[in-house]
Order: C-alpha cells, then structure tokens, then sequence
C-alpha cells in the first residue's frame, strides 16, 4: 500500500504521465480510462511514420506486422495466455459478437444470461433468439451481492440444453467479482460454453485465463487499461477454437493460395479478424500497458485498486445521506452508491453538480445508483474531495 512519502512522491511521478488527471477528480476508469502521453506519442507517431513510408505498400506491411504482434504479445502477458489465442477487435461489443455469432445454433437451444448484463450482450442474444428459435433467460445475479451463492443460482438456471452462458466478471453496475473458476467448471460439467463479458475486468484484476478456464473472454483496452478507444481483444481458449466458426471473414484471416484464392482459416486467434486495423491503436495500447507494468505487477495493482475502493466505501458510508450497494469493503475498483432522500433525478443531479466541481462520476440506471471508480494511482486526497462534495450537495438539496 501507499504509505510512506517515498512511494507518493512515486505515485505523483508516475501520474504525472496521464495528462486529463491534472486538472479533475476522475472516477471514471470503467467507462473510459485517461490516456497516458506515451500512448497517445505512440499513436501519433505510428500514424506520421506509416505515411512517411506509405500508407499502402510492402514497406509498410513489413514494420507494422511485428508492431501489431508486440501489441498481441503485451496482452496476452496481462491475461497470462498464448499468444496465439488472442483475436485482436476494435472493443467487449465486437467480442462478444464474434463468440455468439459464431456458435452454430439449432432450435431449442438455450442462452443463459445475468440480470447484470449490459444491453449490448442482451440485445445480441434477443437477435440470436429470433433468428434462431432459441430461448433467452436471466438469472438473478444482483441479489447475491452482499448475501447468496452466484454459483449456486447459476447451477439453478442451467438446462441441459444451454448451450451458451453469458456472463460478466465484474459486474459494471455494481462491481462484485464472480468466482469464474468454479462457474467455468460448472458450465463444463454442463457442456456448456462459457462467454465473459470482461468490460470491467482487464486492467483491473490479476488474470491467468488459462487457470480460470472460459471459453470467451471479451475485453477492450479503453478502460482500466488506460488505452484507446477502439482497440481490444476476445480470448478464445484453444480447445473451443475448432467449433467457434468466423463471424466476419476477411483477408486477415484467412489462408491464402498462389493465386490470392481462399484455401482455409488461419490456425489461430487472428481466423476471427478482418483487415485493414488501427496499427497506431494498437502500439498505443500496448504503450499503455508497459506503463502500468512498470508501475507493479497486476497482483500489486489490483491490492493498490482495493485499498483505494475501501478507502472510499468506508468514507461513504460515514455519510448520512449516503447507502453503499455493497454492505463490505468493494473486491474491485467499482463503488456504487444511493442517495437516500428519493428526490426525483437525485442521481443525475449529484453526478452534474460533481462535473461542475471538476470531479467526473456517473449514473447507472439498474440499481438506480452513482457509480464510482477508483484506480491504482487515485489519490487519497481525490476521494477526500469526493467525499466533501457529496456532502455539500446533500446539505442543499
């Protein structure tokens, strides 16, 4: 933990490299975390060099083919898999689309979702559902928050006839972690696969997908990994590979014979990619991550994002006007909040007047709370000013 003023002299260093931190509070990491100026250099950069040389020739092809694996390379070092099971998309949206739509469905079939779910994922499975005379059904996963088994309800609501479960592992509205190792071996006692929607998750917590298990892990880099928008990722596990059929297909890949005509997929991750990506996304992505790394380890990070969360849940609870979702310290950097006056539009109102006091929050709608999260490097004293801001909103409304 921070704690002496050597390691905040540090802290204060290091996020001196995130320019949009110097003049806000910001606790909005999982909407869309700030860019460190490495990453947006790289960016630049990477866009000037390719015109220089380019933009279309053999050139170009030939220095930005190692870039963009170095950026699959650095990725897959934070969720500690291969490689090669990493397909490279544009953010969770394209991910998750290319896991569903990619299962070849038959009708009777069976999808089950959480009550936590964001609407993009849903509205992807009710399309699945028309088009496929499949059924779509929930379980409810917001009641286990602070008491129930996640696992249990799950177990509850599987058929033997689900063929896919959907399911995020931290839960973007009210930021509880879900046990994936045991739900992952239950869906696998079930022959059911296993898609992620992990939104809230990369950047955040340690990973090793490999031990968890999940068949499908959606992820984009413009959260807590501090990256771009537009740049992301989906892991599929190795031995789900082969029955996971390309979603969109394109040049990028596929196998190609000497007359350029399609012969077979590639053999790994890249069989779910198209053509024509962001390059300089990418490098800033991975510019992004070796930021973090160079910071601490993800165990390191992930302790740090923990004590900060707590810090602030503890302060909030201390508020009278205040009702913390969780009823125990947070497991990730999400602490959601209600006001408890009932006034009409309470919430958008706080999270405006926040914004006018340069401190950045938000609003969910299902709970109806504000949403706040916190990072490795907020400040202590950021969450202070939080804190008194809350309260002299309360105090006049």
């Amino acid at each position: 933990m921070i704690t002496s003023s050597v390691a905040l002299t540090r802290l204060h260093r290091h996020r001196e490299q995130f320019p949009a931190l110097a003049n806000k509070a910001y606790f909005n990491y999982g909407g869309q975390g700030p860019m460190p100026q490495k990453a947006m250099d790289a960016i630049s950069q990477t866009e000037a060099h390719i015109q220089r040389i380019g933009p279309f020739g053999y050139e170009v092809y030939r220095w930005s083919k190692p870039q963009v694996e170095a950026a699959r390379a650095a990725i897959a070092s934070e969720l500690q898999v291969p490689t090669d099971t990493i397909t490279l998309t544009e953010n969770v949206t394209v991910g998750c689309n290319i896991a569903m739509w990619g299962i070849e469905w038959r009708a009777g079939d069976h999808i089950l979702l959480s009550d936590c779910e964001h609407p993009g994922v849903i509205a992807t499975a009710q399309e699945i559902g028309r088009r496929f005379a499949t059924e779509v059904t929930t379980c409810p996963l917001k009641a286990t928050l602070n008491e129930g088994d996640p696992v249990k309800v799950i177990s509850e609501h599987l058929r033997p006839n689900t063929r896919l479960v959907v399911l995020s592992h931290v839960l973007w509205n009210t930021g509880q972690v879900l046990p994936l190792d045991k739900i992952a071996e239950l869906c696998r006692n079930n022959h059911s696969a296993l898609l992620i929607d992990a939104a809230q998750s990369v950047g955040l917590l340690p990973l090793n997908l490999t031990e968890l298990g999940v068949d499908f892990y959606a992820f984009t880099g413009h959260k807590w990994l501090c990256g771009p928008a537009g740049a992301g990722g989906l892991y599929v596990r190795p031995e789900a590979r082969e029955s996971l059929k390309p979603t969109f297909i394109g040049y990028s890949g596929i196998v190609v014979d000497s007359q350029a005509q399609p012969v077979d997929w590639l053999p790994d991750g890249r069989r779910y990619e198209v053509s024509t990506i962001a390059y300089s996304l990418y490098v800033g992505l991975e510019s992004a991550i070796a930021i973090h790394q160079q910071w601490g380890t993800s165990q390191e990070r992930y302790e740090q994002i923990c004590h900060n969360s707590e810090y602030l849940w503890r302060q909030l609870t201390a508020l009278a006007d205040v009702k913390c979702l969780r009823t125990s310290p947070p497991e990730s950097g999400i602490v959601s909040f209600q006001l408890t006056n009932n006034q009409p539009q309470a919430s958008a109102k706080l999270v405006q007047f926040l914004e006018s006091q340069k401190i950045l929050t938000r609003t969910i709608a299902s709970p109806n709370c504000i949403r706040a999260t916190v990072h490795y490097f907020t400040l202590e004293s950021e969450i202070d000013q939080l804190i008194e801001a809350i309260e002299s909103f309360c105090q006049t409304n």
